[in-house]
């Protein structure tokens, strides 16, 4: 799949397309973060977000301009909010007020992480979900292990549904590749 397609289907709402989308640029936007940040939970953090309001805010993507472009510029002010609100008030909660109109990522089934994840036995999905960082390990047990839904996963972590969408995407990927890579290592 090529990025123009990607996005064209993401205008549709169609979730391989936001998977590749998610998996083309994440490195590009992390890196970037990393840099700015020097810290990785903070660039994780920001790079949910930033993919979160991008795949939100998809049908505002202009194509005239590059779309690595377009989310490192959604990156950057979402870390340049994050400082003026840290500014504003050392304890304040940062909130992602554009949850009000949730841009509904529909889940098609199943990926080839959802594939690769239930192909594992209990034990050894167990051991490869203890690889993931906490974060991505929580919302891996309450989305298959616990089978809440996404409103019930924001509403527990108190994130926006779309932090928990992204994020959810982004640890299948992560699990997948840690599976995988167990797998090798074992044959």
């Amino acid at each position: 799949m090529e990025v123009k397609e990607a996005i064209k289907l993401a205008k549709q709402n169609n979730q391989i397309a936001f998977n590749f989308l998610l998996d083309k640029f994440w490195n590009s936007v992390y890196g970037f973060q990393l840099k700015r940040t020097e810290n990785e939970n903070d660039a994780e953090d920001i790079c949910i977000q930033t993919f979160s309001k991008a795949f939100d805010k998809i049908e505002t993507y202009d194509s005239k301009y590059n779309f690595k472009t377009w989310l490192i510029t959604i990156s950057k002010n979402l870390h340049v909010d994050l400082i003026r609100k840290h500014k504003s008030s050392i304890n304040s909660k940062i909130q992602d007020n554009s949850n009000d109109d949730v841009y509904n990522i529909v889940d098609e089934s199943p990926t080839p992480e959802d594939k690769i994840i239930t192909e594992q036995n209990l034990a050894k999905l167990l051991r490869d979900i203890k690889q993931l960082k906490p974060h991505y390990q929580e919302v891996i047990n309450l989305r298959y292990f616990q089978e809440l839904s996404y409103k019930d996963i924001s509403k527990q972590l108190n994130e926006p549904i779309n932090n928990v969408k992204v994020k959810l995407l982004r640890a299948k990927k992560l699990l997948a590749d840690i599976i995988i890579k167990t797998d090798d290592y074992n044959t």
